[in-house]
């Protein structure tokens, strides 16, 4: 038993005596003893449950690097391990969606499409046309303050990332994870381009990672300034604005170049949302969001706490929610006759156009006054103006009251009918024939087969000139001077001087009943003014690249005679009649000479005048687009008074000239001596009566003196079913005034001052007249 007890503190035997040993000493531990029997040594049998007891002793010590620090170092490890396998995966994902993309080495920046930029004769810009709205700009030549806005609220670190933000992706995980939902987006102002340029606006992991690679080639290819030049040309603002110029001139009406600091950062804020953000649609949220942008520009140091407070002020409270601007007429008008000239536009190209942009705006702010303080009463609730030089050059055209409430250019495409305001072809017609200014003729009643026409006031008037029927706009007169020409030769003169219209060859065609456009009908006037030429109305002179290359340039500088100069100073005398003591009184301007005629249909849907100086030639129209009737307005009323303050702003600060022919009649257009103007209203003409008509349609109708031929007039003309060219519906022809439930007959323009008469018993006449009138 002792001898069990002393063997746990035995020492085992060494080969040397000595207490210690060096490393390359040889001994035995017990361990390393072996033992070869069982019982030749007393304990023998205990050392190996002694040596487990010793290693159970140990563990505690071999456990030591456990706890916390154990835990901290595993996970840690954990992480380097998945960091390394996540790593390995992005690499295969980028490899496998970077196989699916074409080759690097064919990716090119994709053309912008093309903008067309219009401009007025100062080289001033009208508008912008196109799938962007603007042209490109460089970095330098736009307001510094768009770039700094964009940069600060988009991508802070832009000139310092290599195409993608690690930290601002994990900023922008960061605070999406601790809001719960998108609120912040990672992707640099590169990483933007390259998705606008390349890719789909989907979200998936795949159009992620190719981003990443584009903005990484981007990177590699061009200079930060080329990139983002890039970016603010190409992104969406809203509003089919594409590009910073465009945006600007959508919601500033001026262009990048110029706009301030409020303004900038009202544009820098729209990228986040442009729809919803849009100060066109919610003035309030654009303005918030632009504090927003003044504070990052503040925060990025680009401004200073001053400019900040200034920009407060400039931020602007509202846009309108459509291009807004006469000019915007002329742009579509331009742009639907652009293809015709130059085919497909496939590069940005520059328009010239005949526009004057002062001229424009006094145009439409005559109408605007004009409607504004008469139309609500007289029921007039748009207006048209037209304004020609002697050339056809158009220099002022305004389509509607608000081009951002309606787009239809009522000054080009509605047609309408002229009413009185056609006599002047009428009347130049008859002095081809040979009648004078001076030649007389009989007003008073008269009847053409079932048609009565009277004058608007119902007074007859006798025997008066040529001169004086034009100035009072007397039915009766015009009515015999077609019969005596003939309405096919009234149509051949109003062609040739420049209607484009259809006119129907009856004899109502003498007051107006077949519908012409605005334009057409002022350039046909042209002609009067500039002595006899033709004035094609044109309004794009020239259309280059942007490189300067000459693609079209118009040659209306060599216009055809269509009146002989006799004839065109006889009608300008005439015209001006109108407006010194005819119906046009109302357009008198101030130390000029013009001339012009008044033109009203039935029951006042339309009111027209059509006047000229020597330099200009304007059209006025006024009216309902639905058709429906004003308020006794005549052309001698809205639309002879916004031609007059047109006309006269028009003429601001220009010496005045005569019109051709100096206001003075020619009694034989053979030796040019002039003649004396027409007789006062009530007075003797001083001419001799006009001989008879020697004409067939005069012989047999006996228009000019009734007598045995009173019976045999031709039947009353028939008007086709009027469409609509407006924006609304215009009443039928049996819902006129005069007309009724199975009148089938032309409806009168309103000069004729009377119900129209009809006969039902009276039996249709064929006559040579009938034949040689078509009818």
């Amino acid at each position: 038993m002792a001898g069990r007890g002393r063997s746990g503190d035995r020492i085992e035997p060494s080969f040397s005596g000595r207490p210690a040993r060096d490393d390359d000493e040889f001994s035995l531990d017990a361990d390393d003893r072996v033992i070869t029997s069982r019982s030749g040594r007393s304990g023998g049998s205990k050392s190996p449950p002694r040596r487990v007891a010793r290693q159970r002793r140990r563990e505690p010590r071999e456990r030591d690097g456990g706890g916390f620090f154990g835990f901290l170092r595993g996970v840690v490890y954990w992480c380097v391990v998945l960091f390394i396998w996540a790593g390995i995966g992005v690499a295969g994902l980028v490899v496998y969606y970077g196989s699916r993309m074409p080759s690097a080495s064919t990716w090119a920046i994709p053309e912008r499409p093309p903008n067309v930029k219009i401009t007025a004769v100062d080289g001033s810009v009208i508008a912008n046309r196109g799938a962007t709205g603007g042209e490109a700009l460089s970095l330098e030549n736009m307001s510094p303050y768009v770039p700094e806005a964009v940069i600060a609220i988009e991508d802070r670190r832009f000139y310092s990332h290599f195409g993608v933000d690690p930290l601002g992706l994990g900023r922008a995980i960061v605070t999406n994870f601790a809001a719960g939902h998108m609120v912040q987006g990672g992707s640099t102002l590169t990483q933007q381009l390259a998705k606008n340029l390349f890719l789909s606006p989907e979200r998936t992991l795949e159009r992620k990672v190719q981003e990443v690679l584009l903005a990484l080639w981007l990177e590699q290819n061009y200079t930060k300034d080329q990139i983002l030049a890039m970016y603010l040309n190409r992104v969406f603002f809203g509003s089919n604005a594409y590009g910073v110029e465009a945006a600007s001139r959508r919601y500033f009406n001026k262009s990048a170049r110029d706009v301030n600091l409020g303004e900038a950062a009202v544009l820098a804020g729209l990228l986040k949302a442009p729809s919803r953000l849009s100060p066109a649609r919610d003035a309030e949220a654009a303005n918030a969001r632009a504090q927003l942008v003044l504070a990052a520009m503040r925060e990025q140091g680009f401004i200073t706490d001053s400019e900040v407070k200034t920009a407060m002020s400039q931020t602007p409270a509202s846009a309108k929610s459509y291009w807004s601007g006469a000019g915007h007429y002329v742009a579509d008008m331009v742009m639907d006759q652009l293809p015709g000239l130059i085919g497909d536009i496939k590069e940005d190209v520059i328009v010239d156009t005949t526009i004057d942009k002062s001229l424009e705006k006094k145009a439409e702010q005559s109408l605007v006054d004009v409607l504004d303080k008469e139309g609500g009463k007289l029921d007039a609730s748009q207006a048209a103006l037209v304004s020609i030089d002697g050339t056809g050059a158009i220099r002022a055209l305004v389509g509607g009251r608000d081009y951002a409430t309606s787009q239809f250019n009522r000054a080009v495409k509605a047609k309408r009918q002229p009413g009185s305001s056609f006599k002047p072809f009428v009347y130049a017609a008859a002095l081809e024939k040979g009648l004078t200014p001076f030649s007389v003729l009989n007003d008073s009643p008269i009847r053409i087969g079932d048609w009565t026409p009277e004058n608007y006031e119902k007074k007859y008037n006798g025997e008066v000139t040529l001169a004086t029927a034009l100035a009072k706009s007397l039915n009766t007169v015009a009515a015999q001077l077609v019969m005596y020409d003939g309405p096919d030769q009234v149509i051949k003169l109003a062609h040739r001087l420049g209607i484009e219209s259809e006119l129907q060859p009856n004899a109502s065609i003498a007051l107006g009943t077949s519908e012409v456009s605005l334009m057409e009908l002022t350039a046909s006037y042209a002609a009067f003014m500039n002595g006899g030429y033709k004035a094609t109305p044109h309004v794009i002179r020239r259309v280059t690249t942007a490189e300067g290359k000459v693609l079209y340039e118009n040659t209306y500088d060599s216009p055809p005679r269509v009146l002989s100069e006799e004839i065109a100073a006889q009608m300008d005398t005439m015209m001006m009649g109108v407006i010194e003591n005819g119906t046009g009184k109302s357009a008198k301007i101030p130390g000029w000479q013009a001339a012009g005629k008044t033109g009203t249909t039935q029951n006042s849907r339309d009111a027209l005048f059509v006047g000229f100086t020597s330099n200009l030639t304007t059209g006025v129209w006024f009216g309902n687009d639905d058709g429906k009737p004003m308020k006794k307005v005549t052309g001698g009323g809205l639309p002879a008074k916004a031609w007059k303050e047109f006309m006269i702003a028009a003429h601001k600060g220009l010496s005045p000239a005569p019109l051709f022919g100096n206001g003075q009649l020619i009694d034989n257009p053979t030796n040019g001596q002039p003649m004396a103007e027409a007789a006062p209203d009530g007075e003797q003409p001083v001419t001799a009566e006009v001989p008879r008509p020697t004409t067939i349609g005069g012989i047999i109708s006996g228009v000019f003196g009734g007598g045995e031929n009173a019976e045999r007039y031709p039947q009353a003309p028939v008007r086709q079913q009027r469409t609509s060219q407006g924006n609304g519906p215009v009443p039928p022809a049996d819902v006129a005034e005069g007309g009724g439930p199975g009148y089938e007959g032309m409806v009168p323009p309103g000069d004729i001052g009377g119900p129209q008469t009809t006969s039902s018993v009276q039996p249709r006449r064929t006559t040579l007249l009938d034949l040689i009138m078509g009818q």
